[in-house]
């Protein structure tokens, strides 16, 4: 059925995102609390009328990349280059030719799944991506048949680092999306981040500077629908004299940057801040 499913045109895809989002929005209200609970914490000033409007958009921008998932299940390669393009794919290649493993760090802006297809493809070297592993034994098999089919390797986040030293002899990238919320581990940095006190795991800096590998963050950007355009920026060059912490610290200035650019196409439904500073010392 998804195989079925993923044939349709992407007009007929983007139609039923259409109906996706009026169900969610109006219907099932998905995750309404959540969303505009966190929206109005990170945007105090605005009005309730121009916050319901990130809200809106955010949702029908959300359909739209879960019938893009599907659509990836049957897209060829050539259709996945035209839909996701990297500007600088050469600012990874001057590391990597040179025979330097590298380490991308992302987060859930715009089609984060088809991001990881477009590196792949673009990248012309082998990419392990970390993921946390679903408990549905069906659902985890899809989910990696999914996003391995343009030739990533699905790494479980907390194997990454013996899973890198197992492998090391091979040149490649490391991806990792760091924007989520620390909630499996009590390694974490706190610091500000759209106004609010947040933490942020430290696995992908404890990596890159345990193994020297030069850190890029990676920002997707949507040009129109279904179109998109990806742009790597170097946060550590894997050899500067860095504070603990400033790696992740540069990350997060970075994705903040880029969430307020386009606060419509960050994932609003997952509860961010569910994580709460302690009142003293460091948790």
């Amino acid at each position: 059925m998804i195989k079925l499913l993923s044939r349709l045109p992407m007009a007929a895809l983007y139609a039923l995102s259409s109906f996706l989002y009026l169900l969610a929005f109006y219907v099932a209200r998905h995750r309404r609390h959540v969303i505009r609970e966190q929206l109005e914490t990170v945007f105090p000033p605005m009005s309730d009328a121009d916050r319901t409007v990130i809200h809106k958009r955010f949702l029908k921008n959300f359909c739209d990349v879960m019938v893009e998932v599907l659509k990836s299940v049957s897209m060829t390669e050539a259709q996945m280059r035209a839909h996701v393009k990297i500007l600088n794919v050469q600012s990874a290649h001057d590391y990597l030719g040179a025979g330097q493993s590298v380490m991308l760090v992302t987060s859930h802006l715009c089609n984060w799944e088809w991001l990881l297809h477009g590196v792949a493809l673009h990248l012309g070297y082998p990419v392990d991506a970390a993921y946390k592993p679903l408990h549905d034994p069906w659902a985890e098999r899809l989910m990696l048949k999914v996003r391995s089919r343009f030739g990533a390797r699905l790494v479980p986040a907390k194997d990454l680092l013996a899973d890198f030293l197992r492998r090391r002899g091979i040149v490649r990238a490391v991806a990792m999306n760091a924007d989520q919320a620390p909630v499996s581990t009590d390694k974490r940095y706190w610091t500000r981040f759209l106004g609010q006190d947040t933490a942020f795991y430290i696995g992908a800096e404890q990596i890159a500077r345990a193994m020297r590998l030069p850190v890029l963050y990676v920002v997707m950007r949507r040009v129109h629908r279904g179109y998109y355009e990806v742009e790597l920026r170097p946060l550590w060059d894997g050899r500067e004299a860095a504070e603990p912490n400033q790696i992740t610290e540069r990350y997060a200035r970075a994705c903040e940057i880029d969430v307020l650019k386009s606060p419509a196409d960050w994932l609003w439904s997952y509860r961010r801040w569910r994580l709460k500073k302690p009142l003293y010392g460091a948790d």
